[in-house]
């Protein structure tokens, strides 16, 4: 076990032979840590989950999706989203003029947690992921980006624009019957931006983020 708590000098840091093994998130197998070149991927070879992937060009690419995300945010969430006729009274909704009824109608638990979970929480995270992507352009902030990317793996758990518009379609069905209803340019955008989000997370692999933030900060993907 002795040696595997060796160390080296790696650039201006020390780091441990701990850092050259992988555990497998599915099967707890251990092995060490292959070289990947651009394009390759490792898979752990008991239960053949991915441990490792080095995407090409990923911060070029993951740039272009985080600002593709955060133009559609605003559009998102405040142009309707549906579009209600009953009784020749029409109404517009949106995601924040939700949160502001839910508020108004007394429950503010409520809407703090539709307000959070919706907005403010993927919002945040697309502002991490766009600082980590620029502190690997501009080649400074390597400690800013790895805070960054810690606040960004919490908050993976509370962004929930899926449940949100899980939530859209079964109104949609329940009050179809009822009222004549209509999709709204809003909705349309909120779908862009929930798919948008999950390639970005997808294309920003924890395991090649990590690389580059700890060990290959100033060489770019």
């Amino acid at each position: 076990m002795s040696d595997l708590v060796t160390t080296e000098e790696h650039g201006d840091e020390k780091i441990t032979d701990f850092q050259r093994w992988l555990i497998c998130p599915e099967c707890d197998w251990m092995v060490r840590r292959p070289a990947l070149r651009p394009g390759d991927r490792a898979h752990c070879p008991r239960c053949n989950c991915e441990l490792m992937v080095r995407r090409r060009r990923m911060v070029n690419r993951s740039l272009a999706l985080v600002w593709a995300a955060l133009l559609l945010w605003i559009p998102a969430n405040f142009l309707p989203i549906i579009q209600l006729d009953k009784v020749g009274l029409k109404t517009h909704d949106a995601v924040w003029s939700a949160v502001v009824d839910v508020y108004a109608s007394g429950m503010e638990l409520v809407a703090v947690l539709v307000f959070l979970c919706s907005m403010a929480f993927p919002l945040v995270k697309l502002l991490c992921q766009f600082t980590i992507l620029h502190c690997f352009v501009l080649k400074r902030g390597r400690h800013l980006g790895i805070f960054l990317f810690r606040i960004y793996h919490y908050l993976k758990e509370w962004g929930m624009l899926e449940v949100y518009l899980l939530g859209i379609l079964v109104t949609i069905v329940k009050i179809g019957s009822m009222a004549t209803l209509s999709v709204g340019v809003g909705l349309a955008c909120f779908v862009m931006l929930l798919l948008l989000q999950i390639w970005l997370d997808v294309e920003m692999a924890s395991s090649q983020v990590w690389r580059l933030l700890t060990e290959d900060f100033y060489a770019r993907d």
